[in-house]
């Protein structure tokens, strides 16, 4: 990239808010100025990033005039009504709600997947939920070497998903239990302790039986991998670790595929490492994933329990590939191609 941008990112202060910032330095994007914009209880703060420190201010009537790029990490409300905002100011708004995931005319992200739909934004690019992301790069793989028909995943999601508060519940309910006194819950965060706890419970509840974290993961992988017909069904459960999720995933092919082909096939992806030795209990956990990009995948073998099905464990760090890398991979995959719209042609 031979020109600076423009950045703004939206919920600045928060996990993921400050996962962007690390993201954007660790990758050198090329950044002439910085926006950081967070609630009134943050305004005011300051920020160091490149050996310089940023005021973080409350969003106002002309904040994106002149971005080139927005990042919003924040509620589905406020992406609601800031991304429009970006797009009509001719920037484009990378938006990691669910806002505007489902609107067929906002593309749904993982570079390394569907790189082109991001030519036909129109001011919005969504990326996916943390848990469809790491999942969906290495089924896309599989997918276009044996075409995937159905897909079982259950996931293993830690708090940091939720935000700040639920990784101080998890600390402070850890340490209760580890004095013998009864952890404090709070209902607006979990409605069980999680803290030596496992909750079956992501997002809101369904008519179907579902969570709406179950249905997300199955819309998003169908749209992301242009497959509307895969058979796709989720169980998604919150578990007591600070970062990063795991998947055990159960693919049924359309033909039989041995446990040493997917090896292969999976090893040459970029951005996925295979670690997968069980006999030296080799394989991916949520430790090694912390704080890098990679998306681990291991216990890779056949399902015992149909001629062309596959299991898979898959592990990635939710705020780094997850969240943030992703959303930056999307900002240089649109400058690298000169895709912007608005005004700039």
């Amino acid at each position: 990239m031979s020109r600076e941008y423009t950045v703004g990112i939206v919920g600045a202060t928060g996990a993921v808010g400050q996962e962007f910032l690390r993201v954007l330095d660790e990758r050198r994007f090329p950044i002439k100025e910085l926006r950081l914009w967070a609630t009134a209880s943050s305004a005011g703060r300051q920020i160091a990033f490149r050996g310089a420190a940023h005021t973080v201010r409350t969003l106002d009537g002309d904040a994106f005039q002149g971005a080139d790029f927005v990042f919003i990490s924040a509620s589905g409300s406020v992406s609601k009504a800031t991304a429009p905002q970006v797009a009509a100011a001719g920037g484009l708004a990378i938006d990691d709600s669910s806002a505007f995931r489902y609107e067929d005319w906002v593309p749904l992200v993982v570079p390394e997947v569907n790189a082109d739909d991001c030519a036909w934004h129109r001011g919005i690019i969504s990326t996916p939920n943390c848990s469809t992301t790491q999942m969906v790069l290495p089924l896309a793989a599989l997918h276009a070497a044996n075409p995937i028909q159905r897909v079982i995943v259950d996931t293993y999601q830690a708090v940091s998903g939720w935000g700040g508060r639920a990784i101080a519940q998890l600390r402070d309910q850890t340490g209760a239990v580890s004095r013998g006194e009864a952890p404090s819950v709070d209902p607006a965060v979990f409605a069980h302790p999680i803290a030596f706890n496992l909750i079956p419970e992501i997002d809101a509840a369904r008519d179907d039986g579902y969570t709406k974290e179950e249905w997300k993961m199955a819309v998003e992988t169908r749209k992301i991998l242009h497959a509307p017909e895969l058979r796709i069904s989720a169980t998604c459960v919150r578990v007591p670790v600070y970062r990063a999720h795991s998947e055990a995933v159960h693919l049924e092919l359309r033909a039989p595929m041995d446990a040493a082909e997917a090896r292969a096939i999976l090893s040459d992806v970029p951005g996925v490492k295979v670690v997968d030795d069980l006999a030296t209990h080799q394989y991916p956990t949520p430790v090694a994933a912390e704080g890098n990009d990679t998306i681990w995948v291991g216990r890779i073998r056949r399902d015992m329990s149909h001629p062309n099905g596959l299991a898979l464990w898959i592990v990635s760090d939710n705020l780094r590939k997850g969240a943030a890398t992703n959303s930056v991979q999307i900002a240089e995959t649109v400058a690298a191609n000169g895709w912007f719209k608005g005004r700039r042609g």
